[in-house]
Order: structure tokens, then C-alpha cells, then sequence
């Protein structure tokens, strides 16, 4: 004699679903502050910039546009670095003034302090 095996409808599938849903977007969640926190405390201890993550608010240039503009005069002279501390901040001395160099000149240094050997 065969055994009925039990079905389960569509509705009681939905509802696994949105309860599986609802429980991954909590472990995530969780998971996010873990990694958020760990985050900031390697920022505050390496020192790294918005600049350093290419997070200043500049384009960013994918593999293919990045190669074309290498040979630039402009792309090679900003890599070329102008200005830096000893907590390892750098600065090419284009565009705005970091906040690091700004706080440096504000506590005494000079730009001939800061530059590059």
C-alpha cells in the first residue's frame, strides 16, 4: 500500500520563504555591524583616507580607461608624491588640500616640513 506523503501548498511554501528571507536579512544585519566595527578600527589605526579608498568623490576610471590615460602627462604627475607625515599620509599636492596637511600646517609644520624626499 503506498503512503500519502504531505503536500505542502503553495501559501505554506510563500510563507517559508518570506520567514527564510526575514531571518537572512537579521544575519546580515549582524553580520554588517561585525564588519562596519572592524572597519573602523583598522581606518583609525593604518590611518586611511577616503582619498586612500578612492572614495574622495573623484570619477573612477575602470581597467580600460585607466590604461588609455597612463601615458598622460596629467595621470603622471599626479602619482608623483609631494607631500608627506610620518603616519604615512601622502599627497601629490594636486587638487584640495588634505584634511592630514591642512592639521599639519595648523600645528606648526611647514609645506617644506611635509615634502617628499
Amino acid at each position: 500500500m503506498a503512503r500519502k506523503s504531505p503536500k505542502r501548498t503553495a501559501q505554506e511554501i510563500d510563507a517559508e520563504i518570506a520567514r527564510l528571507q526575514k531571518e537572512r536579512e537579521q544575519l546580515r544585519d549582524a553580520e554588517k555591524a561585525g564588519v562596519v566595527e572592524r572597519m573602523k578600527e583598522a581606518i583609525a589605526y593604518y590611518g586611511i583616507t577616503a582619498t586612500d579608498l578612492a572614495l574622495d568623490g573623484a570619477k573612477r576610471k575602470g581597467p580600460a580607461s585607466a590604461a588609455k590615460a597612463k601615458g598622460s602627462k596629467t595621470q603622471r604627475a599626479a602619482g608623483r608624491l609631494k607631500y608627506k607625515d610620518d603616519a604615512g599620509h601622502a599627497w601629490s599636492g594636486y587638487g584640495p588640500k588634505p584634511k592630514w596637511f591642512t592639521e599639519a600646517l595648523a600645528d606648526g609644520k611647514t609645506e617644506a616640513d611635509l615634502r617628499a624626499a
